[in-house]
């Protein structure tokens, strides 16, 4: 993005608490000092998924467009996951929206018309250590659902339904793997909860996993 396209884009700000009872105010008063304020989004859900009205209408037809810049206080409010942190950089870099972190200094460096390269340099080295850290994170938590498996079998318990026995799924999980539909309209497809869906979605990527060792 050129610093000419910088400045004929827009400012947006992105806020999210978890929950309807937390506050907003410090991330607003935040974002204020960088963003109009009728040009900051808010969402009050957990940042366990990415599927929020006020981030998706940032992304959508009539939000973020090329030479844009989105302000948030810190990466997690974007997602608690770093794999999705780290898929959501890659869109906002390949959509040339410029991404301003409060909490990271480096992602607010102001660069001369030319040297551009240097803001692609920053968000490559942070895409390059969210998915380090979140593999190490896949490693443990597959790790620890192993060992409870196996320790729940020991103890004589019986798991559920296994994936194949639901109808259709292997063509609702490929729809839903490229990004054709949401984890929503799939579990509905199924008739089973959300829950449900992303607990057989592991067992998929698990089994996928074991398969290519």
């Amino acid at each position: 993005m050129t610093q000419g396209e910088k400045k004929q884009g827009r400012s947006f700000g992105y806020a999210r608490v978890s929950s309807t009872g937390q506050n907003l105010d410090r991330q607003l008063a935040e974002l204020r000092k960088y963003v109009p304020e009728e040009n900051i989004v808010t969402d009050k859900m957990s940042g366990k998924d990415l599927e929020r009205p006020g981030y998706q209408a940032l992304k959508g037809s009539l939000g973020l467009r090329r030479g844009d810049t989105l302000y948030i206080k810190s990466l997690d409010r974007l997602s608690r996951s770093k794999a999705d942190i780290k898929a959501e950089l890659e869109w906002f870099q390949k959509q040339g929206i410029r991404l301003m972190v409060l909490d990271l200094p480096t992602t607010m460096i102001e660069v001369p018309e030319g040297q551009e390269w240097i803001i692609d340099m920053v968000t490559n080295i942070l895409v390059e250590v969210l998915a380090s850290i979140a593999e190490q994170e896949r490693q443990t938590i597959r790790r620890r659902q192993r060992e409870g498996i196996d320790a729940a079998k020991k103890r004589g318990k019986k798991f559920g339904r296994p994936r194949k026995e639901v109808k259709d799924w292997d063509n609702v999980y490929y729809q839903w793997s490229q990004k054709k539909i949401t984890a929503q309209k799939a579990a509905s497809i199924l008739k089973i909860s959300r829950t449900q869906f992303y607990k057989l979605v592991q067992e998929e990527q698990e089994e996928g996993s074991d398969s290519k060792r």
